[in-house]
């Protein structure tokens, strides 16, 4: 598992507004430590298991960043001001399928049949009676 790097924050100056002054310090993969600003970054929550991530576009050349972030972490962006996306994963991880596996051969015969005309008519009338 990658290190997660550190996010350290520089407390505002007395009296000045904590969520607009609060300066962040991140890591670019390709330019090491930069500063940011709570407004430069987003942090992303999972509803379903509270695990997180931080984005950012680095200020030095332009790339769209994102990093797994510990909760400590992402509680300390949040209470920087750093504005928070909640995500839900998608309901199909929760499906549980029924019927065969799919096989190598079942996916060979769909690769020729949508290599047919009229491929979506003999799809649907094979899904509608499976023993043809």
């Amino acid at each position: 598992m990658e290190e997660v790097p550190e996010v350290t924050l520089k407390a505002a100056p007395q009296g000045a507004d904590r969520f607009s002054m609060a300066t962040i310090r991140a890591a670019c993969p390709a330019c090491g430590d930069v500063k940011l600003r709570s407004r430069d970054l987003t942090v992303r929550v999972c509803a379903e298991n509270d695990l997180g991530t931080y984005s950012f576009v680095c200020p030095r050349c332009a790339e769209p960043v994102a990093r797994d972030a510990t909760p400590r972490i992402l509680a300390l962006l949040v209470s920087a001001g750093v504005r928070t996306e909640v995500w839900h994963q998608p309901a199909e991880l929760a499906e549980h399928p029924d019927g065969p596996p799919l096989t190598n051969d079942d996916l060979l015969d769909f690769h020729l049949l949508l290599n047919q005309d009229g491929w979506f008519d003999r799809l649907a009338d094979a899904v509608r009676d499976p023993g043809t």
